[in-house]
C-alpha cells in the first residue's frame, strides 16, 4: 500500500523495498521461464507444481514428501498468462512495501509465503479430492492486503497501537468488501479455467485471514527501529 504512506521529498513514486522488487522479478522470471520452454514441458510443470486437491486424496502413501509439500509454495508462481501475472504483481507493488518496510526482508517473504502456503491449505479444505488445481500468488497477497490495512495509520486508531485492531470500523469495513467480492467470484465463477484456475476465492479467503490474525504477531519479532540520536544545540 505504497500510494498511502506518507512519502519523503524526493522519494521516487511507489519506491518499493528491494524484497518486493526481487519478488516481483522472480513471479516474473518463473512466468517466462514457463512460457518459453516446449508446449509439453509447459503443460507437466503445470501439472506437477500446480496445487492440485486430488494428490492429497489419491495414493498418499505411494507420493514423495516433496511432490506433497512442494505445490503449497510453487503454485505461488505459476501463471496463468501475463494478464494474470500484471494483475498480481500490481496488487503486490501496491500492499507490499508497507509490509515489507515494517518486517524487513527475512521476515517479509516468510509472511508472504505463510499466508500463501495457508491459501493453498483452505482451498484444499474446500475442494478435497477436486482434480482442478490453483494457480498464482492471490492467496499470499491477500494476507499483505490485510496486513497492510492493519499497518495503515488510520486516524485515531493507531496512536499508542503498533497497529489498528482487527475489529476495527477501517479494517472490518475492507475485510467485509474483500470477503463479498470474493464470494461473488465462487459464485459466479469468476476467473476459472478448464482444470486450472486463475483465482480461487477460497485460497484468496484463507490468506487474508492468516495476515489478518497474524500481523500482530509478525510484528512483535521483527528488530525495532534505532532510535533516533537527539539533536545538538
Amino acid at each position: 500500500m505504497a500510494f498511502l504512506q506518507s512519502a519523503p521529498p524526493r522519494e521516487p513514486f511507489l519506491h518499493a523495498p528491494a524484497s518486493v522488487l526481487w519478488l516481483i522479478a522472480a513471479l516474473v522470471l518463473a512466468h517466462v521461464a514457463r512460457i518459453l520452454v516446449p508446449a509439453a514441458l509447459s503443460d507437466e510443470i503445470l501439472m506437477q507444481y500446480a496445487f492440485v486437491p486430488e494428490r492429497y486424496s489419491d495414493g498418499l502413501a505411494a507420493a514423495g514428501v516433496f511432490s506433497l509439500a512442494a505445490p503449497f509454495v510453487s503454485y505461488m508462481f505459476l501463471h496463468a498468462n501475463f494478464i494474470h501475472l500484471t494483475v498480481n504483481c500490481i496488487w503486490l507493488l501496491a500492499f507490499g512495501p508497507i509490509v515489507a518496510r515494517r518486517y524487513g526482508t527475512g521476515l517479509f517473504l516468510l509472511f508472504f509465503t505463510l499466508c500463501g502456503v495457508v491459501g493453498a491449505a483452505t482451498y484444499l479444505a474446500f475442494n478435497w479430492g477436486s482434480p482442478s488445481g490453483v494457480i498464482g500468488a492471490s492467496g499470499a497477497i491477500s494476507g499483505l492486503m490485510a496486513a497492510g490495512i492493519r499497518m495503515y495509520p488510520w486516524p485515531g486508531l493507531t496512536q499508542g497501537r503498533s497497529m489498528a485492531p482487527i475489529f476495527s470500523s477501517p479494517v472490518l469495513l475492507f475485510s467485509a468488501f474483500w470477503f463479498g467480492a470474493n464470494l461473488l467470484a465462487g459464485l459466479t465463477g469468476f476467473g476459472a479455467v478448464g482444470e486450472l484456475q486463475q483465482i480461487a476465492w477460497q485460497a484468496h479467503l484463507g490468506g487474508y485471514l492468516t495476515g489478518l490474525f497474524l500481523a500482530g504477531g509478525f510484528d512483535l519479532l521483527r528488530q525495532p527501529r534505532p532510535a533516533r540520536a537527539p539533536d545538538m544545540g
